[in-house]
């Protein structure tokens, strides 16, 4: 029979078992989110000794285990919702349209909402009250906010990202966007009909699988590589060519022209011809939709499926390194792949996603206000801005004021805001402000540049201060590796009063090593 062990035992256990201290709240952390079964009720919870080193020998044991050892023992795995799926943490709106350096919904959730327990000892923020995301990205905060029943204002200097975010929270006539995106659709299938684009596709598509299955066979091939029975770029390269004819014998045939004439612009460069057609196709119909909140989310749409479109490898996609227009290899896949010759798939599955999360949405939303301003955050008028564009909030807001901040600030010389949605601005014309973000990619991490960052976020909370309530609350989440937020929090007359450190498990880049991001609290000195 299994030994059982109360919350204590088990914590002196693992201690020992783990050489480091192990408290009974982080017995309770693993109950709670059922890495360990709980044997008995409240007050007499018992559980299995086994369980426990079964969890600690895991994976996921070790994983926190090994990431604490790197990363200090103040690492609060509370944080890490690694109990979480992917469905959660990209939930109904969050995942309208791709964007690069946000965090998860439930980081927003933990810290607005007005649970309390071991680590979180008391409550921040309630139902009715105003809190400001002066990096406002793509909406998280105020989505989360909306949930909590929580008002919220956004600020961004990239005039796409509160697209992004304005678009997530508004309230839309779901059977009138439906009825447009199916007259959209009809009418871009008519239009790809008309061409030979799609039977290029299929035709190639077929060859395609033949070779593929032929010379590529899975799992075989991946068997050939891991024993080192081919050389992977050489066959590769071989293989391609042998292909080859019989993509152009296809493309003379059907009279595809690939690339477009001009390649001086975004759309220009990463976009073959029949795919830009289809673009400027779609986007002329939505520019005629007379309703503007359904113009505002089909316009969504059709970004997120222009990004998608872009003529890259599938291993390219997030750096963009040089533009595709023929058949080439992909390591990602392990076989032969092409670029994209027609946008109707991906339009069609956006355009049932995005209906199906709206609709979601709809059954948790609150009735509060949230709104996202284009605009510096360093130098805004919050009071003036809000009720030029949203009187009604813009009133309550003066009259009283923001209870605090919930953002995660850019990392210095980690991204270039704009560049990253760089075919929207193209496609819709917005006016971009690349030299007016803080700690862009492109200015690097050199010491001006850390200066630069220093001084725009302190610049940030200064100016947001002003439109705060004196007992204001503020978390931003930052990975401070150069120790730069105990400066800003002094620049601006405010004192670090917590830190919260949390393993980030998430993450979208190729590189999966321990990472961990600190979320400040901090109020006024």
């Amino acid at each position: 029979m299994s030994e059982l062990l109360t919350i204590k035992e088990a914590s002196v256990l693992a201690s020992e078992y783990l050489k480091k201290d192990v408290t009974t709240s982080n017995i309770s952390y693993l109950i709670s989110y059922g890495k360990i079964r709980k044997i008995g009720e409240n007050g007499n919870s018992q559980i299995k000794k086994e369980d426990l080193i079964k969890y600690y020998e895991s994976f996921y044991g070790k994983r926190e285990i090994d990431w604490k050892e790197q990363l200090g023992n103040d690492l609060n795995w509370h944080l890490s919702f690694d109990y979480l799926k992917e469905t959660d943490t990209t939930k109904h709106v969050h995942r309208l349209h791709p964007y690069k350096g946000k965090y998860i919904p439930q980081l927003v959730e933990y810290f607005l909402d007005e649970h309390t327990d071991e680590f979180k000892k008391q409550t921040y923020f309630k139902k009715g009250d105003i809190v400001l995301d002066p990096f406002c990205g793509s909406g998280t905060t105020l989505v989360q906010a909306n949930e909590l029943g929580i008002n919220a204002v956004g600020i961004d200097i990239s005039a796409f990202n509160t697209q992004i975010s304005n678009a997530k929270i508004t309230k839309y006539n779901l059977p009138d966007v439906q009825l447009e995106l199916n007259n959209i659709s009809n009418k871009l299938k008519q239009f790809i009909a008309d061409s030979s684009n799609i039977r290029f596709e299929e035709r190639l598509l077929e060859e395609l699988n033949t070779h593929n299955n032929k010379y590529f066979p899975s799992p075989e091939f991946k068997h050939w590589l891991k024993e080192k029975k081919i050389n992977e770029f050489e066959y590769a390269v071989e293989k391609v060519k042998e292909f080859q004819p019989i993509f152009d014998k296809l493309v003379a045939e059907y009279k595809i022209s690939i690339k477009q004439n001009t390649q001086e612009t975004f759309l220009g460069k990463w976009y073959l011809k029949p795919v830009r057609n289809e673009i400027d196709f779609v986007f002329d119909l939505v520019k005629k939709i007379n309703n503007p909140s359904t113009k505002k989310i089909i316009s969504i749409i059709l970004s997120r499926t222009v990004r998608t479109c872009r003529a890259t490898t599938h291993a390219d996609l997030a750096t963009l390194l040089e533009p595709i227009s023929n058949i080439y290899y992909c390591s990602k896949h392990g076989k032969i792949c092409k670029p994209l010759f027609s946008i109707y798939s991906w339009w069609e599955r956006y355009s049932k996603d995005t209906v199906k999360r709206l609709v979601e949405f709809n059954k948790l939303r609150t009735d509060t206000y949230q709104f996202c301003i284009t605009g510096d955050s360093r130098n805004i008028n919050i009071f003036e801005q809000l009720e030029n564009k949203f009187p009604a909030f813009g009133q309550i807001i003066r009259d009283n004021k923001i209870n605090g901040i919930f953002s995660s600030p850019p990392y210095v010389g980690l991204i270039d805001y704009h560049e990253q949605h760089a075919y929207a601005y193209d496609l819709f014309g917005f006016e971009r402000h690349d030299e007016l973000e803080i700690g862009p990619l492109f200015k690097g991490q050199g010491r001006e540049a850390k200066e630069s960052y220093i001084k725009g976020i302190s610049d940030v909370l200064n100016n947001c201060k002003k439109f705060l309530t004196d007992d204001y609350d503020v978390f931003l989440v930052a990975n401070d590796k150069y120790n730069m937020y105990p400066t800003i929090s002094k620049n601006a007359a405010m004192k670090i009063v917590n830190q919260f450190k949390r393993p980030v498990l998430n993450r979208t880049e190729k590189d999966k090593t321990a990472y961990s991001e600190i979320i400040f609290h901090l109020k006024q000195k």
